[in-house]
């Protein structure tokens, strides 16, 4: 059976909130008051989304030391 924590939402549900809260200040039918609210939990969302981020890319070159490789290699999206 599969804990459910009450803790920080994990990456994806943030990102799905902030991106929400996005779309809602760029329709710009918010007042001020709200804006500022949703500007303050969107600060919190990206905190959130880049420590996740930042977890993330410690496990990997953790298991990449593990393999052998001391190093990743950036990723150039230009290339694709």
């Amino acid at each position: 059976m599969a804990r459910k924590s009450t803790k920080t939402p994990g990456f994806e549900q943030s990102l799905k909130e902030l991106e929400s809260l996005v779309e809602k200040m760029e329709q710009g039918d918010l007042s001020l008051e709200d804006s500022l609210s949703h500007f303050e939990r969107g600060v919190q969302l990206s905190r959130t989304c880049q420590k996740a981020l930042k977890e993330a890319e410690q496990k990997v070159e953790i298991l990449m030391k593990k393999n052998g490789q001391d190093e990743i290699t950036a990723f150039d999206s230009e290339d694709s």
